[in-house]
């Protein structure tokens, strides 16, 4: 009994330490087994989190406040340390390392994905629309309760200069809701410009500068010439509402000594270029000028002068007077122009274009002579088009609205009772510059004589049947009555 107690004693003493031993030391089968964790480590996030407390280990269930830079919002803004169960390994729980939080008031949950400072102001990319006198940004807020008492603004980047000085955008605007569209004030185009999102009392959300678009410049000033060397010159425009990429004219001069002498010369100098020479002074020549500044928007208005070259040089005049046609046939749709060369006997271009419009207008002539244009379209009778290209070297006598077909154009037949103007044109192209000279030739087509109506020509016919029968009764009875005569004389005798 004694042996007994005492063995009983023994293992009541030993049955505590190999216990303790046990959870000590685990066998071979615990090895590697994840106990459930006291503290985390720092977790590896965003570098811009500011964590209060600032430690390299947290105790479980710690709370831990985020921060982040001005401007910027932690996507939650309190976390703790917590394991969580990943797994059950031989009836025992396998923990593992995870971090709760939370924002504000609001329930602990599973942080899942990678926590970061986020802008609390989020302007979408690729949806700002910038004009040439307005500015227009979608915002959204990502976390309202914060984005309360927004203001807008848009401001001057910089100070402006003569002779491009803009006025100071003023006032701003409350932005309300979680999203919405903030727009600029009127604008001026080609400027610079900052707009800033803020939060009272200095908080910047968001601060960017953008250029308003160009827009067509102003009207060229002070265009002039020159008589004593024939050049025009014009002031440069400055590049208040666009770079100035260069400057397009158009010279229209005509003759009153050479009639139908009519020649346009349009070009593009560059923008540093503010002076240029008037093409084959010669006198009595009246030169029509515009003149307007490029931009990437397009063309400005036009500054319009006249000169009349009538103290100009000794030029001999171009070997061309006022033409008109003859043979005009109303009834066959044709006339005979007698045709002079344009271009010099060795130019490198001498392919004539012979234009044909329905009309005497002089202001319209300018137009077609410049248009590019097409050949005949019979569903647009009243539209200029190209009768015939030739190659002209010496004079002829073409004979228009024939109705042949050469170079895939149609000599139509003309109208009767209209008015034309044809025009014999050459064109030479380089690379700025474009030069239409032509002569034109004015006259009208008549009424073609009406041919006369069936029911004439049988009323015709019927009264000549008629005149026939009656002088063939006529001359009968008057036979008769001769006849008639002679035997009562005979009897009579």
């Amino acid at each position: 009994m004694v042996l007994r107690g005492l063995a009983l004693a023994l293992l009541l003493v030993l049955a505590p330490l190999r216990a303790a031993q046990g959870k000590e030391e685990p066998g071979p089968k615990d090895q590697g087994r994840p106990q459930e964790t006291e503290t985390c480590q720092r977790p590896q996030w965003d570098r811009r989190l500011q964590l209060s407390p600032h430690q390299v280990n947290y105790r479980k269930n710690e709370e831990v406040v985020l921060r982040c830079p001005e401007g910027l919002q932690p996507s939650f803004t309190e976390v703790k340390c917590a394991s969580e169960v990943q797994s059950i390994s031989h009836g025992k729980p396998v923990y593992r390392e995870v971090w709760m939080g939370r924002n504000g008031t609001a329930g602990w949950i599973r942080i899942r994905s990678n926590v970061e400072c986020i802008e609390l102001l989020q302007v979408v990319p690729g949806t700002s629309e910038v004009s040439a006198t307005s500015i227009k940004l979608n915002w959204t807020c990502m976390f309202p309760d914060t984005c309360q008492h927004m203001r807008a603004m848009c401001r001057l980047a910089g100070p402006s200069s003569p002779p491009c000085e803009a006025e100071e955008v003023t006032g701003e605007e409350m932005l309300q809701g979680q999203k919405g569209t903030f727009t600029c004030p009127p604008l001026q185009p080609f400027t610079e410009y900052s707009v800033t999102i803020s939060l009272p009392p200095s908080t910047v959300l968001f601060t960017w500068q953008f250029r308003t678009e160009e827009t067509v410049p102003d009207k060229v000033e002070n265009l002039s010439l020159d008589r004593s060397t024939g050049s025009l010159r014009w002031n440069a425009l400055p590049s208040c509402k666009g770079e100035i990429l260069g400057y397009q004219l158009s010279i229209t001069a005509r003759s009153a000594h050479e009639g139908g002498f009519l020649e346009i010369e349009r070009l593009r100098v560059n923008g540093s270029v503010t002076e240029h020479a008037l093409p084959d002074h010669r006198p009595e020549r009246t030169y029509v000028v515009t003149v307007q500044g490029l931009t990437a928007a397009g063309a400005g208005d036009v500054s319009r002068q006249e000169f009349l070259s009538s103290d100009w040089g000794t030029a001999a005049p171009l070997n061309v007077s006022s033409c008109g046609a003859r043979d005009i046939s109303p009834s066959q749709g044709t006339a005979v122009l007698p045709l002079r060369p344009i271009a010099q006997p060795h130019a490198a271009v001498r392919e004539h274009q012979l234009i044909v419009a329905v009309t005497q207008d002089t202001a319209a002539e300018a137009g077609v002579c410049s248009e590019e244009l097409q050949p005949f379209d019979a569903s647009l009778q009243h539209r200029a088009y190209v009768a015939a290209v030739l190659n002209l070297t010496a004079p002829t006598d073409f004979v228009l609205g024939d109705g042949t077909h050469q170079h895939g154009y149609y000599n139509a037949p003309l109208q009767p009772d209209r008015n034309y103007t044809v025009l014999l044109r050459l064109v030479r192209r380089q690379q700025q510059a474009e030069k239409f000279t032509c002569v034109c030739y004015s006259f009208s087509v008549g009424q073609a004589p009406a041919p006369w109506p069936w029911t004439a020509v049988i009323v015709v016919a019927v009264l000549l049947v008629l005149a026939f029968l009656s002088a063939g009764i006529l001359w009968f009875v008057l036979s008769r009555r001769k006849k008639a005569l002679i035997s009562q004389t005979k009897g009579n005798n």
